[in-house]
């Protein structure tokens, strides 16, 4: 971010847009997120971006006044020094809200009747122009079936798991890096009709995901950055904030696969299942692909864009009979093709807030291929380190060099650390309990705050799939100054070629370098002997060292080099 510009969203005032709507709840804070979507709303209005682009029909704002009412009236002032969040999650559950906050909420049910609901977090530090907060807090949805008492209950609990998910530890570690406490931060709530369509009795948008107005890692110099890239998968969009398979598709090159064009590295990052309300149930859901594929065929026409088959190293047209047996996946290679309409509406609306708000921004969306409809659920400003200085590679001998990678490099320099942490890859793949390894991850990273340190290990840091990658949280490698991920083919870790999820977003806010290396793959280097014959002390879990020296990491994002050097 430029120093001292002027931010015309920094000042915007949200507030009066639920106002005149008759959507507030309470006389506190609306919040961050509540503040963007007002944002969008303002700036949307009498837009020709209209004719493409469509906003939730209503969003309630329960302000932040409901939230200090509760911790009052149930006497939960200790939660702020209280460490243990299933103690905390359990007094919110048990809390009582005061009648008249129960009746507005009934109000809500009433004007929402029968449509499933997002609950969502809007905090009054949340989506800043400098902090985002992203993923920090959460989520839930509400299926809004069945009678009133069950449906109020629903909503209430909803809104009490919002409420308690400000005291979790990843976001507790994030206001203290930020030089926040607890008492500094409180919870508004957004009330939103999930975005959707009943496919009988499974409920879901077709396309959902985020859009970013710049790209600050890219898979090859060929990328624009000012063009933005767009991540999304079928079915709700809780698939492309986490590190689970979603599509990446950048702006300014829509047929560029980072993944590469190899059917079996295609479907290796593509989502083979996909998340939906099931409204007989009232349960959300996670369904599998190979079992819903007659499903998706029959109920969708872009079906045959969205899938293809795979089967001995092939790919296959989704409408084919394959001779072979053969796996779905939701490889969307015809999309940018048939679908050109998507990809233009995601251009031109991330183009306009980021002129908007003057400042690089992104949003979360759902899509319809047949209405040629763009739904804007979230905007926000994309708190990053936008401007840097020009990064220059010293001239160091190859000896010195541990580590070296040629592509999705981040810009920036860490002169001198005393410390790199250091994942062994071939010991780690051996292991079953790959998460004490993060738990004693998290604990390294305590003890080492405020050193900035070099943080290696294999694959994807923060995979869900935890044979992909270390399962750490932010929590747990909030102090490091740069993070490398490993590419070791043999042992199928592979950095994440997916850009946009909360956890990049955080290394993006916090100025966390990031470094892929890809073993095997010239220019780049890991230097194995020097891990292997160097000293180092290990850590709890025998996978981990901590090497003591002096370090410094140069990443130029322009040239897509960057290298960690022994000083």
């Amino acid at each position: 971010m430029v120093p001292n510009k002027w931010i015309p969203y920094k000042d915007f005032d949200g507030r009066p847009n639920y106002e005149q709507r008759n959507w507030l709840i309470g006389s506190g804070s609306i919040g961050g997120k509540a503040k963007g979507l007002s944002f969008a709303f303002e700036h949307l209005q009498d837009s020709e971006l209209m004719e493409d682009v469509k906003l939730p029909s209503m969003t309630y704002v329960i302000t932040t006044e409901p939230f200090h009412d509760f911790l009052d009236d149930n006497g939960m002032d200790w939660i702020h020094d209280e460490p243990d969040l299933e103690k905390i999650i359990l007094a919110f559950s048990q809390g009582r809200m005061r009648e008249s906050f129960l009746n507005d909420l009934d109000n809500v049910l009433q004007t929402l009747y029968d449509t499933p609901l997002a609950i969502r977090s809007s905090s009054l530090l949340e989506d800043s122009h400098l902090l985002s907060f992203a993923g920090k807090y959460f989520t839930t949805f509400a299926a809004n079936v069945f009678d009133m008492e069950w449906r109020r209950r629903e909503l209430a609990d909803g809104i009490k798991t919002v409420w308690a998910s400000l005291y979790n530890q990843a976001a507790r570690a994030y206001r203290a890096k930020h030089g926040f406490t607890d008492r500094d931060e409180a919870m508004a709530v957004l009330v939103q009709p999930l975005i959707g369509h009943d496919h009988d009795g499974l409920y879901y948008p077709e396309l959902a995901g985020t859009i970013f107005s710049r790209v600050y890692r890219r898979p090859s110099p060929r990328i624009n950055k000012e063009h933005g890239v767009i991540r999304f998968c079928f079915g709700l969009g809780t698939r492309t904030v986490d590190r689970s398979l979603a599509r990446v598709i950048y702006l300014s090159h829509p047929n560029l696969r980072p993944e590469g064009n190899l059917a079996r590295e295609i479907v290796r990052y593509s989502q083979s299942s996909f998340d939906y309300v099931d409204l007989e149930f009232g349960a959300f859901v996670s369904g599998d692909l190979r079992s819903l594929f007659p499903f998706i065929m029959e109920h969708h026409k872009a079906a045959t864009a969205f899938i293809e088959l795979f089967g001995d190293n092939i790919l296959y047209w989704a409408g084919s009979r394959p001779l072979i047996p053969t796996t779905p996946f939701f490889t969307f290679s015809d999309l940018p093709t048939r679908y050109p309409h998507f990809l233009e509406t995601a251009r031109k609306i991330s183009k306009h807030f980021e002129k908007e708000m003057g400042i690089p921004i992104d949003m979360e969306f759902t899509y319809e291929t047949q209405e040629k409809k763009m739904t804007l659920v979230q905007l926000r400003p994309l708190s990053s380190y936008e401007e840097m200085a020009s990064v220059k590679i010293p001239e160091v001998s190859p000896e010195k060099i541990l580590l070296k990678g040629s592509r999705m490099v981040s810009n920036g320099i860490i002169d001198s650390t005393p410390y790199l942490v250091y994942v062994d890859p071939f010991r780690y793949g051996n292991r079953e309990n790959h998460f004490k390894i993060a738990r004693a991850l998290g604990k390294v990273n305590e003890r080492l705050k405020g050193t900035r340190y070099v943080l290696i290990g294999p694959g994807r840091w923060g995979s869900v799939n935890p044979d992909l990658g270390v399962p750490v949280d932010y929590a747990e490698l909030c102090n490091c100054g740069c993070m490398v991920e490993l590419g070791i083919v043999e042992k199928h870790f592979t950095p994440e070629l997916s850009y946009g999820t909360h956890f990049f977003l955080d290394l993006d806010v916090d100025n966390i370098l990031y470094l892929p290396v890809f073993v095997g793959e010239k220019p780049d280097i890991f230097n194995r002997d020097w891990f292997e014959n160097h000293p180092y002390e290990t850590g709890a879990e025998e996978e981990i060292r901590v090497y003591k020296g002096n370090f410094s990491v140069y990443l130029d994002g322009e040239t897509e080099e960057g290298v960690v050097v022994e000083n």
